[in-house]
Formats: structure tokens, C-alpha cells, sequence
């Protein structure tokens, strides 16, 4: 039930390798002054591994910003407590998905995003009809998706989202959970634990978070949503046996 870590983790810290650079290089970057207007706070907050986790108006692994404004609206206190949770991470307040430390940050660039959290409004929700793709397993059962698999007018060439979601895997998680989504024993099958019902949402909340007990460090400010998005996607379609083992063909050749 676990994406699997990279060679290229920084030993002791369970960090992926690039994720540790950046945050040692922030440390030994002397402080910069952050101008409290929304364009200059929320560069700060997308150039993070924030996004990695929350988005402004739609749950991801943790809950959206303007979830967040709505829930701590009105209190005094709101500012002080969401900056030193943010430093100090943990879980409690929306689950049981610890949030990662952040004691790179100092407290004025925590003071600042927080208050652009809090000023973030959700967007008025528009009832709109999303878009399904079928397709039928190797047993001939119909199957309905959320995203296509194949570009259309074609059964074997898979979308560009599939084929990076190929590319991602296939660099990085089948280190521990087997090439092409086959087989391991390092870690769990990843097809059968999207056939035992792990949907997307869990699927991004583990790769985001890890899995300290298990040694997988959390992919956020690595990976980003759309990649994760990719990686389910293929092994998605791998698990319903509609992509093949091997490099699947893509639109454009």
C-alpha cells in the first residue's frame, strides 16, 4: 500500500535527495525580507512543498486554504497557532495525517502565509457533470474512469499524462514495488492494493506523507500533485491490465 523510496535519500532523514538540498540550501541562505501582498506570499507558498499537500479550494491530502480561513475565522489567536503548527508539524487538528515540519521557515515568512491562508475564500461551487471514460478489463467487465487512458480513436496509444505517469514510476518507485507495477518483495503490489479498493485521494495522501514505520519518506515538495495524479494514473491502468508491461505507445508516434 506504499510508493516506494528512491536510492536518493538522504540517509538518517528519510528526505528525498533534492528535497534535502533545497532545504539546506535554505538554511544557509541568509533571510530575505517578505512584502505581505498576496502575489509576493502566495510565490512564497507555491516555491514550498505547500502545494504538494493543500490547494485553495479542494481537499488533497490535507485540507484546502479556504477550508482552513473558514474553520479559524474570527479568532485572535488563529495566526499564532497556525504558524507554530506549520513549524512544528504533527497531525491532530484535521485527521490523522501528520503535516511535516517546517523549522526552516522563520517567523516571518510563517506569519505572512499564514495570513494569506486565512484571507483565501472558497470559490462558489458550480454543479458541473464530470467527464467518465469506459473501458472493459481483460475479463470483458466494464470499467468507468475519471480520466482517459488511451487517446481517442485509438485502443493501444495511452495519453501523454499516462505515459509520464510511466515514465515517473518507472524511474523512481519500481526501485521497491517492481518494474513496470509487477512484483516485489521490498513492498507491497501496488495493483493489488488499487484493486482492493485504494482510490486516488489515499493513493496522494500516502505518497505525499510516507510511510515513516515502513521507511518510506513523503514524496511533497518532490513530487508534485499533477505527477502523483500521473503515477496513479498508470498504475491505475495497470492494475485493471489496460496498459501493458513494457513502454506503452504514446500520441505523437
Amino acid at each position: 500500500m506504499v510508493l516506494g523510496a528512491l536510492l536518493e535519500v538522504q540517509a538518517g532523514q528519510g528526505l528525498p535527495w533534492a528535497l534535502a538540498a533545497k532545504q539546506s540550501a535554505v538554511k544557509q541562505s541568509p533571510e530575505k525580507p517578505v512584502n505581505d501582498t498576496s502575489d509576493d506570499v502566495e510565490k512564497l507558498i507555491k516555491n514550498s512543498d505547500c502545494a504538494s499537500c493543500h490547494a485553495v479550494d479542494r481537499q488533497l491530502v490535507g485540507p484546502s486554504y479556504s477550508a482552513i480561513a473558514q474553520r479559524y475565522a474570527g479568532q485572535a489567536s488563529a495566526e499564532d497557532r497556525l504558524a507554530k503548527k506549520i513549524k512544528d508539524g504533527g497531525a491532530g487538528a484535521w485527521g490523522n495525517v501528520p503535516m511535516t515540519a517546517h523549522s526552516d521557515l522563520s517567523n516571518v515568512k510563517l506569519k505572512s502565509m499564514v495570513r494569506w491562508v486565512l484571507a483565501q475564500k472558497a470559490a462558489n461551487a458550480q454543479a458541473q457533470d464530470r467527464k467518465t471514460y469506459q473501458y472493459k478489463d481483460k475479463d470483458g467487465k466494464s470499467v468507468t474512469l475519471d480520466f482517459p487512458v488511451f487517446v481517442e480513436g485509438s485502443d493501444q496509444k495511452v495519453t501523454k499524462d499516462i505515459f509520464k505517469g510511466y515514465e515517473l514510476y518507472n524511474s523512481y518507485c519500481y526501485r521497491c514495488h517492481g518494474q513496470d507495477v509487477t512484483e516485489s518483495e521490498l513492498a507491497p503490489d501496488l495493483k493489488r492494493s488499487l484493486k482492493q479498493g485504494m482510490n486516488g485521494q489515499q493513493f496522494m495522501s500516502i505518497a505525499m506523507t510516507g510511510r515513516e514505520d515502513k521507511g518510506m519518506p513523503a514524496w511533497a515538495g518532490f513530487f508534485s500533485e499533477q505527477e502523483i495524479k500521473q503515477i496513479y494514473m498508470y498504475v491505475k491502468g495497470r492494475s485493471l491490465e489496460l496498459v501493458a508491461v513494457g513502454r506503452p505507445p504514446t500520441e505523437g508516434e
